[in-house]
C-alpha cells in the first residue's frame, strides 16, 4: 500500500469522530421540532420500525440465511434494542417535556464517564493520563457551552424530574456502546443494526400502547410523516451506522466522546435554526472539546 494512502486509512477513523455527531445531533431538532406534533414515545416507536421497514428488505436474504445465528444472538439483540433504540430513544424525548435543553446537555454528556467506567471494570479496557485529561478538558468545554460561560449558573442548577429520564438514557448509551463493541455478531454491520431496529420496536410497543390510552394520541398527518422519517434517517440509519464505525476503529471509549462533539454541533444547529448567537463561549468551549479529542485519540494504536 502507498504511503499516503496508508496515512489516510489511519486518518479516516479520527474524521469519522468529527462526523458522526453532525447527523447525531440532529436529534436536537428531533426533540425540540419533532415533539411538538408527535408524542414522545409514539416518535421513538415509529421512528425505529420505520427504521427496520427500510433496511430489512436490503438484509432480508442475510437474515432469513442466518435463523440459526440469529437464534443463538436473539437475546444480545433484545439487549442492544433496549438500550440503544429503547432506552436512548424514547428516554430524551419524554425528558424533554419536564426539563431544560441545559440540563439535558449536562446531564447526558456523562455517558463517556460511564462508558470509560464499565470497559475498565469489566472488559480491562486501558486508560492513561492522557485520555484522563482529554476526559475532563471536554467536559468542562461542554459545561462552557451549556452555562454560557456563567459558573454562576451552575451555582443556580436545577434538577427536575425528567433529568432522572436523561441520565437513564446516558447510562443506556453506555451499556449500549459497552456491549455493542464487545459482543460479536455473525451478522453484517448493517443486518445486525436492522435486527436492533426491530427488537428496538418491540420494546417500545407496550409503552407506545399505554401512551396512546392514557396520556397523547397520536395524529397520522405530514407533520408525522416528516418527522418519523427525519428522525429515523439522520439521527436514526446514518448517526448509529457511523458510531457503529467508529467504535470498531477507535474502541468504545473514545468513540464516548462523540457526545462532547455532539454538544458543540447542537450549538451550531441552535445558531442556524433557532437563531440563537454564536457567542465568545461558544468558541472557548470547542477549543477545550476538540483538544480532548485529540489527546484521547494519542494513545490509539
Amino acid at each position: 500500500m502507498k504511503p499516503s494512502a496508508t496515512k489516510i486509512n489511519n486518518f479516516y477513523p479520527y474524521l469519522l469522530l468529527f462526523i458522526q455527531p453532525i447527523f447525531m445531533a440532529s436529534n436536537i431538532i428531533v426533540a425540540r421540532g419533532g415533539v411538538e406534533y408527535v408524542p414522545p414515545i409514539s416518535l421513538a416507536f415509529w421512528r425505529w420500525l420505520t427504521v427496520f421497514f427500510i433496511l430489512m428488505p436490503f438484509f432480508f436474504d442475510e437474515i432469513s440465511k442466518k435463523r440459526k445465528q440469529f437464534k443463538s444472538e436473539s437475546f444480545k439483540l433484545f439487549i442492544l434494542g433496549l438500550t440503544g433504540c429503547g432506552i436512548c430513544g424514547a428516554f430524551p424525548f419524554v425528558a424533554g417535556m419536564s426539563t431544560t435543553m441545559a440540563n439535558m446537555g449536562i446531564i447526558y454528556t456523562s455517558s463517556p464517564i460511564f462508558i470509560i467506567a464499565i470497559s475498565v471494570l469489566f472488559f480491562k479496557d486501558k486508560i492513561n493520563l492522557s485520555r484522563i485529561v482529554g476526559l475532563i478538558l471536554c467536559l468542562s468545554g461542554v459545561i462552557i457551552i451549556i452555562c454560557k460561560g456563567d459558573l454562576f449558573f451552575l451555582i443556580n442548577f436545577k434538577f427536575t424530574s425528567g433529568d432522572l429520564w436523561i441520565l437513564g438514557a446516558a447510562i443506556g448509551w453506555a451499556v449500549y456502546s459497552i456491549f455493542l463493541i464487545n459482543w460479536k455478531s455473525e451478522f453484517s454491520l448493517m443486518a445486525r443494526f436492522t435486527l436492533i431496529a426491530f427488537f428496538g420496536a418491540i420494546c417500545l410497543f407496550p409503552f407506545y400502547i399505554i401512551e396512546e390510552s392514557f396520556f397523547f394520541n397520536t395524529t397520522f398527518n405530514n407533520d408525522f410523516l416528516f418527522w418519523v422519517l427525519f428522525a429515523a434517517i439522520s439521527p436514526g440509519i446514518i448517526a448509529f451506522t457511523l458510531y457503529t464505525k467508529v467504535q470498531k476503529f477507535v474502541g468504545a471509549s473514545l468513540a464516548g466522546f462523540t457526545l462532547y462533539i455532539f454538544s458543540i454541533y447542537s450549538a451550531i444547529y441552535g445558531i442556524i435554526l433557532f437563531e440563537e448567537s454564536l457567542m465568545s463561549f461558544h468558541y472557548y468551549g470547542a477549543a477545550l472539546v476538540f483538544t480532548g479529542v485529540y489527546l484521547a485519540r494519542k494513545i490509539i494504536k
